[in-house]
């Protein structure tokens, strides 16, 4: 028999370490929100995103879809056994604040909360202005 290529060998489900204490990446866009459980060692628990819980267009970007977000991951990670986080939160977009709140509201305790937004110290030129 031959062995098995493509999606039938990446099938199989890798198992996580979930520690008492782990990090929440927030990756918060201008059209979407990306909500990433981890463990100390960067391997993912659990995700959600504005997208995954059914939003579209304009949408994806408000704060409720992304307190929506947090707490679908949230409940996730608890249940694997996750009570403390660091927060990293990256991105201009909305909802940055409402995730944190539904981050404490799903039972995981916050402990920092950290801005990774990476600023550009006088780099790329930007864009021009946006007329509308």
């Amino acid at each position: 028999m031959a062995k098995a290529t493509g999606k039938a060998a990446a099938a199989r489900k890798r198992k996580v370490k979930v520690d008492t204490h782990g990090d929440v990446h927030v990756t918060a866009s201008f059209n979407n929100i990306i909500i990433a459980y981890t463990n100390k060692q960067g391997q993912v628990i659990s995700w959600s995103s504005a997208g995954k819980m059914g939003f579209r267009g304009s949408k994806k970007n408000t704060p409720y879809a992304a307190q929506l977000a947090s707490s679908d991951a949230g409940k996730v990670a608890h249940d694997a056994g996750m009570k403390k986080a660091d927060v990293w939160v990256k991105g201009p977009g909305n909802g940055r604040e409402s995730a944190i709140r539904a981050i404490s509201a799903s039972g995981i305790e916050v402990n920092t909360i950290n801005d990774v937004t990476p600023m550009p110290h006088n780099g790329c030129r930007p864009p021009k202005r946006r007329r509308v």
